[in-house]
């Protein structure tokens, strides 16, 4: 396959499910801005933009005045940001008119569809009363190119590179969520147990749509060392590391069986999975979750940067 269309197919997905998780990012922080006074309101909006590494980028733009409306417009729309939704979503098409001939016409659809209908609806600002709207296009659109893919595509090497693409970008999300939302926003480890503790740890579970999933599961207890085994080690919840990476692996040993050989980048993936096949809980908190979380952010993205290079495609 040409390192073009690998790129393409690659960055497609990425690009989407990077949209998809900064739209559930922004749903949680709305959710904890309407429980709050507008100080603390204020301090959640503040959380959002930190999580998403965009805080000297929106203060450039407005200020110290964390909003609702400034921001998750600047979010969602503004020409500024380049890693606005609006901004994923147009690359996302960008990259499937690049390899249009390698994808069925349904997925096509689905994404040209996607960011005609998230360009008009993002066309002026967006009042809080749209926003659950806005949110809801957002996730419908990744929804049904999954699903149009899913449905309609050859299980060939153009299908692995956009399921790497998607998995490499949840994991990255899910970890950076894991680490940022609660070890650099809890304002202090006084709070570690309290109310807003525990408060944090049920707003890391809807940011990665896990919190239904978790309370089945644990009869509704609200743990933080079960919600951290839960959204690292838990293999049946779709958006947890281990799951993401079990899905690396399948996908890259299909590349390898279509190819002939492995790669540097299933050396690397080995590596990760015998650190998750030993990992416990227990462990990682000992180690301390801040550490193990760094490490494995480190080498996911040395994942995707080896499997850019092993297959000879660059961003």
């Amino acid at each position: 396959m040409l390192g073009r269309s690998a790129n393409g197919m690659f960055w497609l997905f990425r690009y989407l499910e990077r949209a998809e998780n900064i739209s559930r990012l922004i749903e949680a922080g709305f959710r904890m801005a309407l429980t709050r006074d507008a100080s603390d309101a204020s301090d959640e909006w503040r959380s959002l933009i930190v999580t998403l590494g965009l805080r000297r980028a929106f203060e450039a733009r407005h200020g110290k005045e964390y909003t609702g409306p400034h921001v998750f417009n600047f979010i969602l729309r503004d020409r500024d940001n380049p890693g606005s939704v609006l901004a994923m979503t147009e690359e996302a098409r960008t990259n499937a008119r690049m390899v249009r001939g390698g994808i069925t016409r349904e997925v096509w659809e689905s994404v040209n569809d996607g960011w005609m209908r998230l360009k008009e609806a993002l066309a002026r600002p967006v009042p809080e009363t749209r926003l659950g709207d806005v949110l809801d296009l957002v996730r419908r659109q990744s929804t049904q190119v999954r699903g149009a893919m899913e449905g309609t595509m050859l299980r060939n090497e153009i299908y692995n590179f956009a399921r790497m693409g998607s998995f490499i970008e949840r994991a990255d999300n899910t970890a950076r969520i894991l680490d940022v939302k609660y070890y650099v926003l809890l304002p202090s480890v006084s709070y570690v147990g309290t109310s807003l503790d525990n408060v944090q740890w049920e707003n890391v579970l809807r940011s990665v749509a896990g919190e239904r999933a978790y309370r089945w599961l644990n009869a509704g207890r609200m743990d933080p060392r079960g919600i951290a085994e839960f959204l690292i080690l838990d293999g049946r919840f779709p958006r947890s590391l281990a799951f993401c990476y079990s899905k690396l692996r399948s996908n890259l040993a299909s590349l390898a069986r279509e190819y002939g050989n492995e790669m540097h980048c299933h050396e690397i993936l080995r590596d990760a999975d015998c650190q998750f096949h030993q990992a416990t809980i227990e462990g990682i908190f000992e180690q301390g979750l801040h550490e193990f979380i760094g490490k494995f952010i480190r080498a996911n993205t040395a994942l995707a940067l080896q499997i850019q290079r092993d297959y000879r495609f660059t961003e």
